[in-house]
């Protein structure tokens, strides 16, 4: 296409049309393209395309004839795309531009009427709320196939003992399998936080324009429905302007990768050799260039590094937003590439979950070894003290100067001398002390929401009919 096409209005004009004497200059043109990160949005600018062209027809706007070529000159024109036929020119600055040209040169003037009643603000804008309704639904089921994974192993361990940890010291004795579960609650809440953004993403601006909407006749229901959102947009200049869907979905893929981060961290943790409790499979883990022995955990301390990178994609989207005057503004092009980063990442993560989870081993008896120190029924004895009818506070204190003895005379808290235990607190009786142990522990928080086996084989329960009402044999 030559020069004075372009001046004329062509749709390699990248929008500039005939009010501009000539091109933009080489290096802005490169600055103000975006076809290296908007090609993403290729089958949804199609789908969009096709159901303004479809709608266009049935408001009298465009004859059924020219909107059959259209819909399938479209078809052609992402298949070409698609199979590396045909290259985006750099030249026409976005994904939307290469669409239009290429289906101008295939069906001539028809695709010269398929911008009727639109802009690329209210296009893009739409296309964006497809690529995320789509993005959306997909990572709810990575969500699903990983908390299938955590149940599965959660069921072969509910009775596993394992010491619980606060500020990363033992504190209590609980289950493997109650502490895995732990994790399909976060995500459980993280699957809910995108079906949540989704809904509100669900609303289709096609029909607003630059700003202002349009005096032509067209069906936005129609159209809106087409594409399967919920509804319309309700004012046009908040619709061209409107990326709060993206930074909705970026922060719910940045809490997951935050939630996640915690099992990565656990992983490396555990999978040392001064824990002990977990092996991780061959295949996601690397050796030394120097140190023959190792066998690093590089895709647990990956699982921990990535939120740094998520949580930078809401900041760079929420600066992006932040001041901006109505209505549409060339820095919300800057809105893209921190969203796709976000969703890729999130995928990426995703996708290696379930089978890291599935091939996890797991070293029982040396978490049931850690689980079986005496410190940790610490909180169990001053229990038993307050069934005895001693206040907790009193209990507390007993237990404490019981705790502190122990570690002066080097002993564990079963092995403290009988006749050292009454000059403690005549409420103390070596019978109890013997009868500490991890699994009675354990066995005797039966509540709601607590690490009894019985109480994990509930929760499992309740999650399998959950995945399994959605379709995953858990």
């Amino acid at each position: 296409m030559s020069d004075q096409e372009k001046n004329k209005g062509a749709p390699g004009s990248g929008g500039r049309g005939a009010r501009f004497a000539g091109a933009m200059d080489e290096a802005a043109a490169r600055l103000n393209a975006s076809i290296d990160f908007d090609r993403r949005l290729l089958r949804d600018d199609v789908r969009g395309s096709q159901a303004h062209a479809r709608m266009l027809a049935a408001v009298g706007l465009l004859s059924q004839d020219d909107a059959k070529r259209i819909v399938a000159g479209l078809d052609q024109v992402a298949g070409e795309f698609e199979r590396g036929e045909r290259q985006m020119d750099a030249a026409l600055e976005d994904v939307h531009m290469n669409v239009e040209s290429r289906l101008i040169e295939i069906v001539g003037d028809a695709g010269r009427r398929l911008h009727t009643a639109r802009s690329r603000n209210d296009q893009v804008a739409t296309d964006m709320r497809l690529y995320a309704l789509s993005a959306a639904a997909s990572i709810v089921v990575g969500i699903d196939k990983t908390r299938v994974a955590l149940v599965r192993r959660a069921r072969e361990h509910a009775g596993t003992l394992l010491p619980g940890y606060t500020h990363l010291q033992r504190a209590q004795a609980v289950t493997l399998g109650h502490h895995l579960l732990a994790y399909a609650e976060m995500l459980g809440r993280d699957r809910g936080r995108f079906l949540d953004a989704a809904r509100r993403a669900s609303e289709c601006p096609l029909g607003s324009g630059a700003l202002a909407a349009t005096s032509l006749p067209i069906d936005r229901e129609k159209t809106s429905a087409d594409l399967g959102f919920a509804g319309p947009t309700h004012n046009s200049m908040d619709a061209v302007s409107d990326r709060d869907f993206c930074a909705e979905l970026a922060f719910a893929c940045a809490l997951l990768g935050v939630h996640l981060s915690r099992f990565g961290e656990e992983l490396v943790l555990w999978s040392t050799s001064e824990f002990g409790f977990v092996r991780l499979p061959d295949g996601y883990c690397s050796g030394s260039s120097l140190m023959p022995q190792k066998r690093n955990p590089d895709v647990a301390e990956l699982l921990r590094a990535k939120p740094g990178r998520l949580i930078g994609d809401v900041v760079a989207l929420l600066t992006v937003g932040k001041g901006l005057a109505l209505a549409y503004n060339k820095d919300l092009q800057e809105s893209q590439e921190p969203f796709y980063d976000a969703i890729e990442t999130t995928h990426l993560v995703l996708n290696v979950l379930p089978r890291l989870i599935a091939g996890l081993e797991f070293q029982p008896e040396r978490m049931k070894e850690a689980a079986s120190d005496p410190a940790l029924g610490a909180t169990d004895l001053a229990e038993h003290l307050v069934r005895d009818g001693v206040p907790f506070r009193r209990a507390h204190e007993i237990v404490g100067k019981l705790v502190r003895h122990a570690e002066r005379l080097g002993v564990s808290l079963r092995d403290v001398p009988d006749h050292d235990l009454q000059q403690i607190a005549p409420e103390l009786q070596s019978a109890t002390l013997q009868a500490l142990s991890a699994s009675r522990s354990v066995a005797g928080r039966a509540i709601l929401g607590g690490p009894a086996p019985a109480e994990v084989m509930r929760e499992l329960h309740r999650l399998a009919a959950e995945l399994q009402g959605r379709g995953y044999e858990v």
